[in-house]
């Protein structure tokens, strides 16, 4: 694990990349490194997150300046500018039920193929994906998602990489970090080991690739 500029920390990720960005409507969102992003016009990536947030918030950011190829959410309903390339077809848009997005990672960071799951059975979800048939129920396999890198913010972090997260900001961050070759996490605060208790560890240090501390 090392501390490097934010600057140094996106410039690693190229064009074309796959990211996983943490965040809830921006809530849990490393907002930092999403702006360094725009900054740096890193183009046509494809981003896993649970939804877009809002047009300059969060993920928004990178939609409003055309740097997004395709987005694998749970949902786009707060972002009007999502909505709109969807349909103009600029923007390609996996609508994935929240549920089933979270295992999906969770499967890409324990290793796992996929998932199979009954969410979707019957509807559009289903098109274009394999049905397994387990004991008469019918379940649909959800392949496992990764990515090249995973973006997460935390409230706290000891010098070794052990990271702990506040509140509801905790949401995606930690399955993400699980699900990437290459974990950044943008932080509020960075404490001498021992600080954090080790059952308040959420996400342990051997899982963190680079910090990146508040300015």
């Amino acid at each position: 694990m090392r501390t490097i500029p934010l600057e140094e920390a996106c410039a690693m990720i190229p064009s074309g990349a796959t990211l996983m960005i943490g965040g809830f409507m921006g809530i849990g969102t490393p907002e930092p490194l999403v702006d360094e992003l725009v900054r740096q016009q890193k183009r046509d990536l494809t981003v896993v997150a649970n939804d877009t947030a809002s047009p300059g918030i969060g993920v928004g950011k990178l939609i409003g300046a055309d740097l997004v190829r395709r987005a694998v959410v749970s949902h786009i309903g707060l972002n009007p500018e999502t909505q709109r390339k969807m349909l103009d077809g600029s923007l390609q848009v996996d609508l994935v039920p929240q549920g089933t997005l979270v295992e999906r990672i969770r499967a890409g960071g324990c290793g796992l193929g996929g998932i199979l799951t009954k969410t979707g059975v019957g509807t559009v979800v289903e098109e274009n994906k394999t049905k397994i048939a387990i004991e008469g129920q019918e379940y649909l396999l959800e392949v496992a998602l990764h990515a090249d890198f995973a973006l997460i913010s935390a409230f706290m972090s000891d010098y070794m990489g052990n990271l702990a997260y506040a509140l509801t900001a905790r949401n995606f961050n930690p399955i993400m970090a699980m699900a990437a070759d290459i974990v950044l996490a943008h932080v509020d605060n960075i404490v001498p080991v021992g600080v954090i208790a080790p059952d308040h560890v959420m996400t342990p240090a051997p899982i963190v690739d680079y910090l990146i501390a508040r300015r």
